[in-house]
């Protein structure tokens, strides 16, 4: 039977701007858009919610990891937040079912908000071929999770993101062009510069069913909409940000499941031009452009710390980086509920 995190990762391979910090608490929350269409608890800690989503064009899901007395909360009562963002597959439930969230006493008094996203959705609101229009993934994030939360669920302003692959892309694309949204970001094996290495991830897309050109358009004529997001080419924004950042090389590693990285038709010129060793051109590729963001944030004398290591896309890496990134994304969360 074949991996099914193999398949997961390999899935991963691949609005309007809101103010930043306490802004867009203040505006996002009047202006939010999403309604909960059901709550459900999944035991003594976790909470999915259903939400209605104009943004998406249907509903989403959205799991809440609650800390430590939210269930005796007061109206008033913030708690920090970490925002863990999915991987191209758009499953939340990952962060609990594979990377084991609840099973972290670090974050006993940090509400975690797991959004899920459309299949190889990239957490940016899709050119679709010039008529815009659903899903508009980073509206939904930004116009209606985080005001939902901040407004009825106990979420703070002290905010931290992390995320996986396309996950990865999202949280630091959105805190590298609205800086303050995020007190500090992590991404774990992430096409942190797709600009570079557009037919890795118009053949990611094509690979699972999904029209690449309709995310960001062509990327040599709507090069634009590529640069729009990337946190790359937005690296200034993460001056004050503390980033940790975390890549496979793309090699075989400790971590790695028993299947490899299936073929990706399309990624031939990648495959013939990675180094020798390389099992995996979809982490190689995520490992370049790791190198040149934090060489880009070095040079800027940002925040970084970077990890590069041997290991595939398929491989559950996320498990432990996660965990190494921890003390970054607290370092922005310190403190218990506020009123």
């Amino acid at each position: 039977m074949p991996n099914p995190y193999a398949r997961r990762r390999t899935v991963l391979a691949g609005a309007a701007m809101l103010t930043a910090g306490h802004a867009l608490s203040a505006a996002a929350t009047a202006k939010a858009s999403g309604r909960v269409l059901a709550e459900r608890r999944l035991d003594e800690r976790l909470v999915e919610l259903t939400v209605d989503s104009p943004a998406l064009g249907g509903s989403s899901r959205v799991a809440l990891l609650t800390p430590r007395g939210w269930d005796r909360r007061a109206p008033d009562d913030r708690w920090p937040t970490l925002y863990l963002l999915a991987g191209g597959d758009g499953d939340h439930t990952t962060w609990t079912t594979m990377f084991r969230v609840q099973e972290l006493a670090e974050l006993l008094d940090v509400l975690v908000v797991m959004p899920a996203m459309p299949l190889f959705g990239f957490w940016t609101d899709w050119w679709n071929h010039g008529r815009q229009g659903p899903p508009r993934v980073r509206t939904y994030f930004l116009r209606e999770v985080v005001p939902l939360v901040e407004r009825a669920y106990g979420a703070g302003t002290r905010r931290a993101a992390a995320g996986e692959s396309q996950g990865g892309f999202g949280a630091l694309g959105m805190a590298a062009r609205i800086p303050g949204l995020f007190g500090a970001v992590a991404a774990f094996g992430a096409p942190v510069h797709p600009i570079r290495h557009p037919e890795m991830w118009l053949s990611g897309a094509k690979f699972v069913g999904v029209d690449g050109y309709a995310v960001f358009g062509d990327p040599w004529e709507q090069w634009d909409v590529w640069l729009a997001w990337d946190p790359y080419r937005h690296a200034g924004g993460l001056r004050r940000t503390p980033v940790y950042l975390a890549s496979g090389d793309g090699t075989p590693g400790p971590l790695d499941g028993g299947d490899p990285d299936p073929h990706i038709p399309g990624t031939e010129k990648w495959v013939a031009l990675a180094d020798a060793g390389v099992v995996s051109v979809t982490e190689a590729v995520c490992g370049e452009e790791t190198r040149m963001l934090a060489d880009r944030l070095t040079s800027l004398r940002a925040p970084v710390t970077t990890h590069i290591y041997p290991g595939t896309h398929s491989g559950t890496y996320g498990y432990r980086e996660l965990r190494h990134a921890l003390p970054t994304l607290l370092g922005a969360l310190r403190g218990g509920p506020r009123r």
